[in-house]
Formats: C-alpha cells, structure tokens, sequence
C-alpha cells in the first residue's frame, strides 16, 4: 500500500515552493501555526481532513492535487477531450450509423 501521507507532505511542499511562498505563510492561509506546516512537511505530523482542505485551498489547489499531483487538471483535459474530440465522433457516428 502507497504512503499517502509522504506523497501528501511532498506534494505540499512542491505546491508551496511552486508558489513561492514561505511556511509561515501558507500557515497563515491555511489558519494554522508555521510549526504545524514545518511538522507536516517533515513527517513528524498528519493533518485532520479540515486542515487538508485549508492548506489546499491556501495554495490555491485542488484537495486530489495534493495526493496525486496535478489531479484536478488531468481530470480537467481528460473532460475536455471528451467533449471536443470524443462526443462529435460519436454524433457523426450515429448521424451515419441511423
């Protein structure tokens, strides 16, 4: 079984470097303390699923992003694959097909 918890401690710690904004930053996004975000990203500490959700929403990501990086936009392109590529060829399908 995958360690969520460490893929979810360095997918933090990617988003929020990406972002470039410091612990006590995100701290003060996510209405936490910088010791708490420092301890989540050592491993030394799991966050409640409230304070997954603030943290996401502090670094401005999707919750799924930060256990599978970059969830939410593959999500976003497989949807608009779907709608752009995939539904006309099945009109056009069924336009010829009935």
């Amino acid at each position: 079984m995958e360690d969520y918890f460490e893929i979810f401690r360095m997918n933090m710690k990617f988003y929020r470097e990406q972002k470039k904004i410091s612990q006590s930053q995100l701290a003060i996004g996510a209405d936490c303390t910088n010791g708490l975000i420092g301890q989540i990203e050592a491993g030394t500490t799991k966050p409640s699923f409230d304070r997954i959700l603030n943290i996401a929403s502090a670094l401005q990501v999707h919750p799924a992003d930060l256990f599978l990086r970059d969830a939410s936009s593959s999500l976003s392109d497989t949807k608009s694959i779907l709608l752009t590529e995939l539904v006309p060829q099945i009109e056009s399908f069924i336009k010829k097909r009935f």
